[in-house]
Protein backbone atom coordinates (compact mmCIF):
# COMPACT_ATOMS: atom_id res chain seq x y z
CA UNK A 1 0.00 0.00 0.00
CA UNK A 2 1.59 3.25 -1.17
CA UNK A 3 1.58 6.46 0.82
CA UNK A 4 -0.82 8.10 -1.63
CA UNK A 5 -3.40 5.39 -0.93
CA UNK A 6 -2.94 5.72 2.81
CA UNK A 7 -3.24 9.50 2.52
CA UNK A 8 -6.46 9.33 0.53
CA UNK A 9 -7.93 6.89 3.06
CA UNK A 10 -7.56 9.40 5.88
CA UNK A 11 -8.73 12.27 3.71
CA UNK A 12 -11.84 10.20 3.00
CA UNK A 13 -12.26 9.52 6.73
CA UNK A 14 -12.18 13.26 7.42
CA UNK A 15 -14.69 13.91 4.66
CA UNK A 16 -17.00 11.29 6.14
CA UNK A 17 -16.74 12.61 9.70
CA UNK A 18 -17.59 16.11 8.48
CA UNK A 19 -20.49 15.01 6.30
CA UNK A 20 -24.15 15.54 7.28
CA UNK A 21 -24.82 11.94 6.22
CA UNK A 22 -22.66 10.62 9.08
CA UNK A 23 -24.39 12.73 11.74
CA UNK A 24 -26.95 10.12 12.96
CA UNK A 25 -24.25 7.46 13.22
CA UNK A 26 -21.87 9.80 15.06
CA UNK A 27 -24.60 10.81 17.49
CA UNK A 28 -25.32 7.17 18.30
CA UNK A 29 -21.62 6.41 18.80
CA UNK A 30 -21.23 9.42 21.08
CA UNK A 31 -24.17 8.25 23.20
CA UNK A 32 -22.78 4.73 23.36
CA UNK A 33 -19.33 5.95 24.46
CA UNK A 34 -21.00 7.91 27.27
CA UNK A 35 -22.78 4.74 28.43
CA UNK A 36 -19.41 3.04 29.02
CA UNK A 37 -17.66 6.09 30.51
CA UNK A 38 -19.65 8.84 32.23
CA UNK A 39 -16.78 11.30 31.86
CA UNK A 40 -17.22 11.03 28.08
CA UNK A 41 -20.38 13.06 27.64
CA UNK A 42 -22.03 12.96 24.19
CA UNK A 43 -21.10 16.63 23.73
CA UNK A 44 -17.43 16.01 24.51
CA UNK A 45 -17.34 12.92 22.30
CA UNK A 46 -18.77 14.92 19.42
CA UNK A 47 -16.27 17.68 20.10
CA UNK A 48 -13.36 15.21 19.93
CA UNK A 49 -14.54 13.71 16.64
CA UNK A 50 -15.04 17.19 15.20
CA UNK A 51 -11.50 18.19 16.22
CA UNK A 52 -10.10 15.11 14.48
CA UNK A 53 -12.12 15.84 11.34
CA UNK A 54 -11.41 19.58 11.13
CA UNK A 55 -7.99 20.01 12.73
CA UNK A 56 -6.31 16.86 11.42
CA UNK A 57 -8.08 15.03 8.60
CA UNK A 58 -8.25 17.63 5.85
CA UNK A 59 -6.45 17.17 2.55
CA UNK A 60 -4.53 20.40 3.08
CA UNK A 61 -3.37 19.58 6.61
CA UNK A 62 -2.47 15.96 5.89
CA UNK A 63 -0.56 16.75 2.69
CA UNK A 64 1.46 19.56 4.28
CA UNK A 65 2.25 17.40 7.31
CA UNK A 66 3.46 14.40 5.33
CA UNK A 67 5.70 16.50 3.09
CA UNK A 68 8.29 16.64 5.90
CA UNK A 69 8.76 12.88 6.24
CA UNK A 70 10.03 9.91 4.30
CA UNK A 71 7.28 8.62 1.99
CA UNK A 72 7.81 4.88 2.66
CA UNK A 73 9.48 2.77 5.35
CA UNK A 74 12.35 0.56 4.21
CA UNK A 75 10.51 -2.33 5.84
CA UNK A 76 7.12 -2.01 7.56
CA UNK A 77 7.39 -2.67 11.28
CA UNK A 78 4.79 -3.62 13.88
CA UNK A 79 4.40 -0.77 16.35
CA UNK A 80 2.94 -1.56 19.75
CA UNK A 81 0.83 1.36 20.97
CA UNK A 82 -0.44 1.53 24.56
CA UNK A 83 -3.20 4.10 24.20
CA UNK A 84 -4.29 6.56 26.84
CA UNK A 85 -7.99 6.93 27.63
CA UNK A 86 -8.21 10.11 29.67
CA UNK A 87 -10.16 12.08 27.03
CA UNK A 88 -12.24 10.92 24.05
CA UNK A 89 -10.31 9.40 21.11
CA UNK A 90 -6.98 10.62 22.48
CA UNK A 91 -5.21 7.57 21.00
CA UNK A 92 -6.23 8.39 17.44
CA UNK A 93 -3.22 10.56 16.61
CA UNK A 94 -0.76 7.77 17.43
CA UNK A 95 -2.79 5.34 15.32
CA UNK A 96 -2.84 7.82 12.45
CA UNK A 97 0.94 8.31 12.66
CA UNK A 98 1.65 4.57 12.62
CA UNK A 99 -0.70 3.73 9.77
CA UNK A 100 -0.04 6.68 7.48
CA UNK A 101 3.73 6.18 7.87
CA UNK A 102 3.34 2.69 6.38
CA UNK A 103 3.73 0.58 9.50
CA UNK A 104 1.34 -1.83 11.22
CA UNK A 105 -0.22 -1.11 14.60
CA UNK A 106 -0.58 -3.53 17.51
CA UNK A 107 -2.82 -1.52 19.80
CA UNK A 108 -3.68 -1.97 23.45
CA UNK A 109 -6.72 0.28 23.70
CA UNK A 110 -7.79 1.89 26.93
CA UNK A 111 -10.80 0.36 28.66
CA UNK A 112 -12.02 3.95 29.13
CA UNK A 113 -12.09 4.72 25.41
CA UNK A 114 -13.09 1.56 23.58
CA UNK A 115 -16.13 2.79 21.69
CA UNK A 116 -14.71 5.80 19.87
CA UNK A 117 -11.41 4.16 18.92
CA UNK A 118 -13.16 1.03 17.68
CA UNK A 119 -15.56 3.21 15.69
CA UNK A 120 -12.68 5.04 14.00
CA UNK A 121 -10.92 1.75 13.23
CA UNK A 122 -14.11 0.39 11.70
CA UNK A 123 -14.50 3.47 9.50
CA UNK A 124 -10.88 3.23 8.32
CA UNK A 125 -11.30 -0.40 7.29
CA UNK A 126 -14.68 0.32 5.69
CA UNK A 127 -13.04 2.96 3.51
CA UNK A 128 -9.97 0.85 2.77
CA UNK A 129 -10.25 -2.88 3.62
CA UNK A 130 -6.51 -3.20 3.09
CA UNK A 131 -5.98 -1.63 6.49
CA UNK A 132 -7.67 -4.58 8.23
CA UNK A 133 -4.46 -6.58 8.15
CA UNK A 134 -2.48 -3.60 9.42
CA UNK A 135 -4.54 -3.03 12.59
CA UNK A 136 -4.54 -5.52 15.48
CA UNK A 137 -6.09 -5.02 18.91
CA UNK A 138 -4.27 -6.94 21.63
CA UNK A 139 -3.85 -7.11 25.39
CA UNK A 140 -0.10 -7.74 25.17
CA UNK A 141 2.38 -5.87 22.99
CA UNK A 142 5.38 -8.18 23.28
CA UNK A 143 5.37 -9.04 19.56
CA UNK A 144 5.96 -5.43 18.48
CA UNK A 145 9.20 -4.17 16.94
CA UNK A 146 8.89 -0.73 18.57
CA UNK A 147 6.62 0.91 21.11
CA UNK A 148 4.67 4.07 21.79
CA UNK A 149 3.19 4.25 25.27
CA UNK A 150 1.31 6.96 27.11
CA UNK A 151 0.58 6.91 30.82
CA UNK A 152 1.35 8.33 34.22
CA UNK A 153 4.84 8.71 35.67
CA UNK A 154 4.28 5.40 37.49
CA UNK A 155 3.20 3.47 34.40
CA UNK A 156 6.10 5.05 32.48
CA UNK A 157 8.50 3.21 34.78
CA UNK A 158 6.65 0.00 33.97
CA UNK A 159 6.88 0.74 30.25
CA UNK A 160 10.59 1.52 30.59
CA UNK A 161 11.19 -1.85 32.22
CA UNK A 162 9.35 -3.89 29.59
CA UNK A 163 9.93 -1.85 26.43
CA UNK A 164 13.21 -0.07 27.11
CA UNK A 165 15.41 -2.43 25.10
CA UNK A 166 13.58 -1.78 21.82
CA UNK A 167 12.93 1.53 20.04
CA UNK A 168 10.30 3.42 21.98
CA UNK A 169 8.52 6.63 22.86
CA UNK A 170 7.35 6.60 26.46
CA UNK A 171 5.32 9.56 27.62
CA UNK A 172 4.82 10.73 31.18
CA UNK A 173 2.54 13.10 33.08
CA UNK A 174 2.21 16.53 31.53
CA UNK A 175 -0.22 19.38 31.90
CA UNK A 176 -0.70 22.89 30.56
CA UNK A 177 -0.32 26.39 31.96
CA UNK A 178 -2.21 29.61 31.37
CA UNK A 179 -0.19 32.84 31.53
CA UNK A 180 -2.18 35.99 32.31
CA UNK A 181 -0.89 39.56 31.98
CA UNK A 182 -3.64 41.15 34.10
CA UNK A 183 -5.39 42.92 31.23
CA UNK A 184 -7.65 40.11 29.98
CA UNK A 185 -11.37 40.71 29.60
CA UNK A 186 -14.47 38.48 29.50
CA UNK A 187 -13.82 37.21 25.96
CA UNK A 188 -10.35 35.97 26.85
CA UNK A 189 -11.56 34.57 30.18
CA UNK A 190 -14.24 32.58 28.33
CA UNK A 191 -11.62 31.10 26.02
CA UNK A 192 -9.36 30.31 28.97
CA UNK A 193 -12.34 28.62 30.62
CA UNK A 194 -12.58 26.32 27.62
CA UNK A 195 -8.89 25.45 28.02
CA UNK A 196 -9.45 24.66 31.68
CA UNK A 197 -12.77 22.85 31.55
CA UNK A 198 -12.98 21.06 28.19
CA UNK A 199 -13.19 17.29 28.72
CA UNK A 200 -13.52 18.10 32.46
CA UNK A 201 -9.85 19.05 32.67
CA UNK A 202 -8.67 15.46 32.18
CA UNK A 203 -6.27 16.02 29.28
CA UNK A 204 -2.59 16.97 29.24
CA UNK A 205 -3.54 19.98 27.10
CA UNK A 206 -6.00 21.25 29.71
CA UNK A 207 -4.82 24.28 31.66
CA UNK A 208 -4.53 23.18 35.28
CA UNK A 209 -2.29 25.96 36.57
CA UNK A 210 -2.29 29.74 36.08
CA UNK A 211 0.54 32.26 36.29
CA UNK A 212 -0.83 35.65 37.28
CA UNK A 213 0.89 39.00 37.95
CA UNK A 214 1.68 39.53 41.60
CA UNK A 215 0.00 42.92 41.65
CA UNK A 216 0.44 43.73 45.32
CA UNK A 217 3.47 45.88 46.07
CA UNK A 218 3.96 47.36 49.54
CA UNK A 219 5.88 50.23 47.95
CA UNK A 220 2.98 51.23 45.68
CA UNK A 221 -0.04 52.69 47.52
CA UNK A 222 -3.33 51.13 46.47
CA UNK A 223 -1.84 48.14 44.65
CA UNK A 224 -3.94 44.98 45.03
CA UNK A 225 -3.46 41.22 44.64
CA UNK A 226 -4.66 39.64 41.41
CA UNK A 227 -8.47 39.61 41.27
CA UNK A 228 -9.88 36.22 40.22
CA UNK A 229 -13.51 37.30 40.53
CA UNK A 230 -13.91 38.41 36.86
CA UNK A 231 -12.60 35.05 35.64
CA UNK A 232 -14.88 33.06 37.93
CA UNK A 233 -17.89 35.22 37.09
CA UNK A 234 -17.27 34.71 33.38
CA UNK A 235 -17.40 30.95 33.93
CA UNK A 236 -20.60 31.06 36.04
CA UNK A 237 -22.94 30.20 33.10
CA UNK A 238 -21.15 26.85 32.75
CA UNK A 239 -22.16 25.75 36.25
CA UNK A 240 -25.12 23.53 35.21
CA UNK A 241 -22.90 21.32 33.05
CA UNK A 242 -20.58 20.59 35.94
CA UNK A 243 -23.04 20.60 38.81
CA UNK A 244 -25.06 17.89 37.07
CA UNK A 245 -22.18 15.42 36.68
CA UNK A 246 -21.91 13.46 39.90
CA UNK A 247 -18.24 12.56 39.39
CA UNK A 248 -17.31 16.22 39.06
CA UNK A 249 -19.46 17.22 42.07
CA UNK A 250 -17.90 14.50 44.21
CA UNK A 251 -14.43 15.84 43.45
CA UNK A 252 -15.51 19.44 43.99
CA UNK A 253 -17.16 18.68 47.35
CA UNK A 254 -14.18 16.63 48.52
CA UNK A 255 -11.56 19.23 47.60
CA UNK A 256 -13.63 22.08 49.03
CA UNK A 257 -14.05 20.25 52.34
CA UNK A 258 -10.28 19.64 52.54
CA UNK A 259 -9.57 23.33 51.98
CA UNK A 260 -12.16 24.38 54.55
CA UNK A 261 -11.00 21.93 57.21
CA UNK A 262 -7.34 22.85 56.70
CA UNK A 263 -8.12 26.56 56.32
CA UNK A 264 -6.47 26.71 52.91
CA UNK A 265 -7.16 30.02 51.18
CA UNK A 266 -9.11 29.44 47.96
CA UNK A 267 -11.59 30.98 45.53
CA UNK A 268 -14.88 29.26 44.78
CA UNK A 269 -17.64 29.94 42.24
CA UNK A 270 -19.81 26.97 43.15
CA UNK A 271 -18.25 24.37 40.86
CA UNK A 272 -14.60 25.37 40.39
CA UNK A 273 -11.91 26.07 43.01
CA UNK A 274 -8.72 28.11 42.69
CA UNK A 275 -5.90 27.85 45.20
CA UNK A 276 -2.26 28.87 45.27
CA UNK A 277 0.24 26.08 44.67
CA UNK A 278 3.53 25.57 42.88
CA UNK A 279 2.31 22.18 41.66
CA UNK A 280 1.30 22.36 38.01
CA UNK A 281 -1.02 19.35 38.24
CA UNK A 282 -4.26 20.11 40.08
CA UNK A 283 -7.05 17.78 41.24
CA UNK A 284 -10.28 17.55 39.26
CA UNK A 285 -12.43 20.67 39.89
CA UNK A 286 -9.37 22.65 41.05
CA UNK A 287 -7.05 25.09 39.30
CA UNK A 288 -3.73 26.02 40.88
CA UNK A 289 -2.12 29.42 40.52
CA UNK A 290 1.25 31.07 41.13
CA UNK A 291 2.17 34.73 41.01
CA UNK A 292 5.07 36.36 39.16
CA UNK A 293 6.67 39.77 39.61
CA UNK A 294 7.75 40.34 36.00
CA UNK A 295 8.09 38.52 32.69
CA UNK A 296 11.57 37.25 33.53
CA UNK A 297 10.25 35.51 36.62
CA UNK A 298 7.32 34.02 34.68
CA UNK A 299 9.75 32.69 32.09
CA UNK A 300 11.96 31.24 34.83
CA UNK A 301 8.99 29.41 36.36
CA UNK A 302 7.98 27.96 32.99
CA UNK A 303 11.55 27.01 32.08
CA UNK A 304 12.15 25.26 35.39
CA UNK A 305 9.20 22.93 34.80
CA UNK A 306 9.34 22.73 31.00
CA UNK A 307 9.54 18.94 31.07
CA UNK A 308 6.15 18.84 32.81
CA UNK A 309 4.37 21.32 30.53
CA UNK A 310 2.56 20.29 27.36
CA UNK A 311 1.23 23.71 26.32
CA UNK A 312 1.53 27.30 27.50
CA UNK A 313 -1.53 29.41 26.65
CA UNK A 314 -1.85 33.20 26.69
CA UNK A 315 -4.29 35.81 25.40
CA UNK A 316 -3.97 35.87 21.59
CA UNK A 317 -0.70 33.95 22.00
CA UNK A 318 1.23 37.05 23.14
CA UNK A 319 3.82 35.00 25.05
CA UNK A 320 6.49 33.53 22.73
CA UNK A 321 5.84 29.86 21.96
CA UNK A 322 2.36 29.88 23.48
CA UNK A 323 -1.00 29.18 21.89
CA UNK A 324 -3.95 31.58 22.14
CA UNK A 325 -6.52 31.00 24.86
CA UNK A 326 -9.24 28.70 23.54
CA UNK A 327 -6.87 26.67 21.35
CA UNK A 328 -5.23 24.18 23.69
CA UNK A 329 -7.70 21.44 22.74
CA UNK A 330 -7.20 21.99 19.01
CA UNK A 331 -3.78 20.47 18.38
CA UNK A 332 -2.54 20.24 14.82
CA UNK A 333 -0.93 17.18 13.31
CA UNK A 334 2.55 18.38 14.30
CA UNK A 335 1.62 19.13 17.92
CA UNK A 336 3.13 15.95 19.29
CA UNK A 337 2.60 14.81 22.87
CA UNK A 338 5.63 15.56 25.08
CA UNK A 339 7.13 17.43 22.12
CA UNK A 340 8.53 14.19 20.68
CA UNK A 341 8.11 13.94 16.89
CA UNK A 342 6.27 10.64 16.49
CA UNK A 343 6.54 10.65 12.70
CA UNK A 344 10.31 11.25 12.80
CA UNK A 345 10.64 8.32 15.22
CA UNK A 346 8.62 6.06 12.92
CA UNK A 347 10.46 7.14 9.78
CA UNK A 348 13.81 6.06 11.25
CA UNK A 349 12.78 2.49 12.13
Amino acid sequence: MQQSERLHTFIALGDYLRSPESAPEREEICRRANYFNNWFTPENNAKALAAIAHDMLTAENLTAWLASYNPEPTEPKTIGVAMAGNIPAVGFHDMLCVLISGHKILAKTSSQDLVLIQYLIQKITDINPGFAERITIAERLNAADAFIATGSDNTARYFDYYFGKRPHIIRRNRTSVGLLMGEEGPDEFAKLGDDILSYFGLGCRNVSSLLVPEGFDSQIPGSQPYDFVPLLQTLDPLAPTYRHLSKWVNNYDYNKSIYLVNRVHHYDNGFLLLTESESLVSPISVVHYQTYRDLDEATAILTKQADKIQVVASAKGWYPGSVPFGQTQHPGLSDYADGVDTMAFLSKL
